[in-house]
């Protein structure tokens, strides 16, 4: 499933659920083996070839490999160039506002950013963000406002639309222990009915591409409607030269927020490879449909090149699949343009 180049959304969604689709096949296999004589053995080898492939997608996302990003030792998360980060979909209808504010006072995060925020958000959130003197903010009514706020330094901020309007993302550049680092915070809109992938792939690649264009380290967070292993973040991490702190640590998910044995990882966290892991984890539900992603992180260039997972670069058959993936949102643009002037 999702093994083709197809953008639709019945067809992308499988993305998703790997891992309860892989434990179907597998209970499946077990139940027609000892229970129905007629299938054996067929269907249930078929069922555990194919339960191979879900389990590959998924392999680097448990404890079997490595890890890409190291770890620094206990008690040293918190010293010079070390921050902390929330981000949180907080789910625009939500409004147990208190929820998030008492999340935020608690943890006390240096970077904050939330999606889905339209202006009772923006204004339920407006005190416990007061101490933060970096604020970009688009508040919207479509679920995809955005608001990022930072106690680092921060400068040439700005929040743009990448590839859809009213889809916008934020970009800030921070400092942390003498080093400036470049944020992209992302909310792309996720595969339904009568909304395929075109635009949500064009953006991370897009986000992708100024990555690694940078000449500084860059820290890629927020809900990219995407699972971790989808072929498009793996595109995204390749291109951009990122690096996933869950991969050999679990997936972390996210989403849905009442349905932990359905979790997905769909929001996200990645580095360049000059940033070192403090702790990682994902909050209890605050009233949204997502949980909290918060980090600790530490931006350590020359310690962290030495220990974390070398970066390849992206491959040609990486540039010419990002080719193809612009080629087809800007057909569709097209495409909608004609349609909308008829």
């Amino acid at each position: 499933m999702s093994t083709t180049d197809f953008n639709q959304w019945w067809i992308r969604i499988w993305d998703f659920p790997r891992i309860q689709i892989l434990l179907a096949m597998i209970a499946s296999a077990f139940v027609l083996w000892f229970v129905d004589k007629a299938w054996r053995p067929w269907v249930p080898l078929a069922l555990i070839v194919a339960s191979t492939w879900q389990f590959y997608r998924v392999l680097p996302y448990t404890p079997l490999v490595p890890t890409d990003i190291a770890q620094v030792a206990e008690g040293e998360g918190r010293g010079e160039g070390c921050f902390s980060l929330l981000t949180l979909n907080v789910l625009q209808k939500n409004r147990e506002y208190g929820r998030t504010i008492d999340l935020i006072r608690r943890f006390d995060p240096d970077i904050v950013l939330l999606t889905e925020t339209d202006q009772a958000w923006a204004d339920a959130v407006a005190g416990v963000l007061e101490d933060y003197p970096g604020r970009i903010d688009r508040p919207l009514d479509n679920t995809y406002g955005i608001m990022f706020a930072s106690r680092l330094p921060m400068s040439n901020s700005s929040i743009q639309d990448l590839a859809q309007k009213d889809t916008p993302s934020v970009f800030a550049t921070l400092e942390a222990g003498g080093h400036s680092f470049r944020v992209i915070g992302l909310h792309p809109r996720p595969p339904k009915p009568k909304q395929d992938t075109e635009e949500r792939d064009a953006e991370i690649v897009v986000a992708a591409r100024m990555a690694r264009d940078l000449a500084m380290p860059v820290l890629a967070i927020g809900d990219f409607n995407d699972v971790a292993w989808s072929d498009t973040t793996r595109l995204f991490t390749d291109i951009g030269g990122l690096l996933d702190p869950r991969k050999g640590r679990g997936t972390y998910a996210s989403f849905p927020a009442g349905m932990v044995w359905l979790g997905w990882p769909l929001d996200h966290l990645f580095v360049t490879e000059e940033f070192l892991l403090g702790e990682m984890e994902v909050g209890k539900s605050v009233g949204s449909d997502h949980r909290p992603f918060m980090a600790r992180l530490c931006l350590d260039p020359e310690a962290a090149r030495i220990r974390n997972e070398n970066v390849e670069g992206p491959s040609a058959e990486d540039e010419d699949e990002a080719n193809e993936v612009m080629e087809e949102f800007e057909e569709d643009t097209a495409k909608d343009r004609v349609e909308g002037e008829q």
